[in-house]
């Protein structure tokens, strides 16, 4: 339980760029496929995941229409997608997040995501330096949110100009969808304290998020806004401590020491993320101190970008390491793991009971209340055992 008693908000994620079963090989490679995303937010849906992160970049499929697909085919998953500032007009993303939530009847939450890639940002016509971005979010966000929560705004800034704005339809959520935001630097969190209701970190250690949770609220004290906080890591659980090791291990076991370096050169050359440097930090490009914290592991960012630390072991050491984080403050995870369809399961079956959550919704009933024991799946159907047996 969270410190208001609650459970955990817990989200899933959809590989929008492509999925696997081992990180550096094209071996069990998922590709990214419309389909196979519809897959995960089914399943995310039954499984009693609150919501979905959908993240965003050059090589993902673009948040706001995917999202929009998948609420099609979801009943009650909520949708994290992200806002670039810069890579279209305040009014046009507010046209897209009110439409989103008004097609998925109120179910859409804004990421804000100001981005970390110099190359990636220059593709997208965006040539600011590190700070100044947020200078130019902070306008963005000015227009963007007077036009969802009121219909109307103007500004001449520095660098939005938007002339006697409108909009005409206005979004399910009142004021407006909530907002989340990750980033670490100084300037990040001085502009998202401002503006944001739930502030994420990645999965760093317990000591280093309780710094920046101290600091969060600190920054956003003084403004004299309060914040809620989440946390991005990926899992794997299996049901004892060394299988979830072994499984670890496995997740690694084709990644070649070219392949670290690689992805090591292009986070060092085309990255200013602090947040990415503070991953990075973790293990360095090593692979042979990778548990960072207890059941704490970073082997997946020698490879991966962003979020790179996983939760590693049975469902109650899992559990025990996140009320560490709860502990601390927070009160979301969202989660993710290789692959993404069977680790949703996983998660679900395994870890929820741990933390209070209820697990799939809406299941039929499997018998008239006898006890039933899986017999493979046979024509006479499984063993049925007598109540209280």
């Amino acid at each position: 339980m969270t410190a208001t008693g609650k459970p955990l908000d817990f989200l899933w994620f959809i590989p929008s760029s492509g999925d696997g079963s081992y990180l550096g090989t094209d071996e069990l490679n998922r590709p990214a496929d419309p389909i196979y995303f519809k897959e995960i937010a089914q399943a995310a849906d039954r499984l009693g995941y609150s919501g979905v992160l959908i993240p965003t970049g050059a090589a993902c499929e673009e948040s706001f229409v995917l999202a929009a697909n998948l609420a099609a085919y979801t009943e009650k998953l909520k949708f994290l997608v992200a806002i670039r500032p810069g890579t279209a007009s305040p009014a046009y993303y507010a046209r897209l997040a009110a439409t989103l939530d008004r097609v998925s009847h109120g179910r859409l939450l804004l990421n804000i995501v100001v981005g970390g890639s110099q190359q990636e940002l220059a593709g997208d016509g965006i040539f600011l330096p590190h700070d100044e971005r947020y200078d130019h979010a902070e306008e963005f966000f000015k227009v963007f949110n007077e036009l969802i929560q009121t219909g109307h705004s103007h500004l001449d800034g520095k660098y939005i100009q938007a002339y006697n704005a409108s909009l005409v339809l206005p979004p399910v959520q009142t004021p407006r969808p909530p907002i989340y935001f990750g980033g670490s630097s100084d300037a990040g969190i001085d502009f998202s304290v401002g503006l944001v209701d739930k502030y994420l970190t990645w999965g760093e250690p317990p000591a280093q998020v309780a710094e920046k949770i101290a600091k969060v609220r600190a920054a956003s004290a003084a403004k004299g806004r309060d914040v809620t906080f989440g946390i991005r890591l990926h899992f794997i659980v299996r049901e004892t401590d060394e299988e979830a090791w072994e499984a670890a291990d496995r997740l690694i076991s084709r990644l070649s020491d070219e392949a670290i370096d690689a992805a090591q050169q292009i986070f060092r050359n085309q990255s200013d993320s602090v947040g990415q440097a503070r991953m990075t930090a973790l293990h360095n490009g090593r692979r042979d101190k990778l548990e960072v914290s207890p059941n704490l592991w970073a082997g997946i960012g020698l490879v991966r970008s962003g979020a790179g630390t996983a939760l590693v072991g049975s469902p109650k050491t899992v559990a025990a390491r996140l009320k560490e984080y709860q502990d601390l403050g927070i009160d979301t995870v969202i989660a993710s793991g290789y692959p993404h369809l069977e680790e949703a399961y996983r998660v679900s079956e395994l870890l929820f009971p741990e933390i209070g959550l209820a697990g799939p919704r809406n299941q039929i009933r499997a018998s008239f209340g006898q006890k039933q024991v899986f017999g493979g799946g046979g024509h006479g159907g499984n063993v049925r055992l007598a109540s209280g047996s």
